[in-house]
């Protein structure tokens, strides 16, 4: 597999306080399978679609399950070199929450939160080169930043990672797509007051590929999840948010069922 280029998502992890649930729930709604479960990494358990690699669910390191830790699921970034990356992300107002560290023979991660607050990770591959599937059913496809303050957020990641933005021509929203001189890898979403309750804090938004949108929010909700958008259709597929009955975000995709014209960048 080539190297993914710097600023690429390249996998994607959640922590779960119940394991177990989250494996019943994903295994329903997006076909995963599951592998052992890796005690000496914390029993980080690896989710596999057709066999392959897609994600990760782990649960809360020792002395972080007394309720702090919220469910949530965490999007990494492909980078040639952590160490690197975490300095560009400090210099460029963001904030490391875990500095670099070695993970076994499999890469090297930490974990940081851009200006606006949005958590994120950088991924330094070694045996393990993120994403074995992707844009399939049960794989990754897409990602968001939503954020309420796109004037920090947006200079932050073409900064850190190099992208290009481009603004799409819509009077209804603020959204750009960013991209490394070729096809889009990454979004950004302005969360309103009226859409958002100021609770909410700025995240990425990830989205998993599914055949049937409607029947992937039919078997959330009948395992205890909840819609919270959707199903919707747009020129990129029919989605829907949801949040799954641990309180973790994120959005379900069918790619191949689009309706309108693809919006103009610019």
């Amino acid at each position: 597999m080539a190297v993914r280029p710097e600023g690429t998502p390249v996998w994607a992890d959640a922590m779960f306080k119940d394991v177990e649930v989250a494996k019943t729930f994903y295994g329903d709604v997006l076909g995963w399978t599951f592998g052992e479960s890796s005690s000496e990494y914390g029993n980080y358990t690896q989710a596999y679609k057709n066999g392959k690699a897609v994600a990760a669910v782990v649960p809360p390191m020792p002395g972080q399950d007394d309720g702090e830790a919220q469910s949530a699921w965490c999007l990494y970034f492909a980078s040639p070199d952590a160490a690197a990356t975490a300095e560009k992300i400090k210099a460029a107002g963001g904030t490391v929450l875990m500095e670099p560290m070695q993970v076994g023979d499999f890469g090297s991660m930490c974990l940081a939160q851009d200006p606006a607050g949005a958590v994120f990770g950088i991924w330094q591959a070694g045996q393990h080169e993120g994403f074995e599937l992707e844009g399939e059913s049960g794989s990754y496809v897409w990602a968001e930043v939503f954020t309420r303050e796109p004037a920090k957020a947006d200079p932050f990641y073409t900064t850190v990672f190099g992208y290009n933005a481009k603004k799409m021509q819509d009077e209804d929203m603020d959204y750009k797509v960013f991209d490394l001189g070729g096809d889009p890898v990454l979004g950004r979403m302005v969360m309103t007051a009226e859409d958002f309750p100021p609770e909410i804090p700025s995240y990425i938004q990830v989205y998993f590929a599914v055949d049937n949108c409607d029947k992937a929010v039919e078997a959330a909700e009948r395992l205890g999840g909840r819609k919270v958008f959707g199903p919707m259709d747009s020129p990129f597929g029919r989605f829907a948010a949801i949040l799954d009955p641990q309180g973790a975000a994120f959005a379900v995709i069918d790619v191949r069922t689009t309706v309108g014209e693809m919006p103009e960048m610019v």
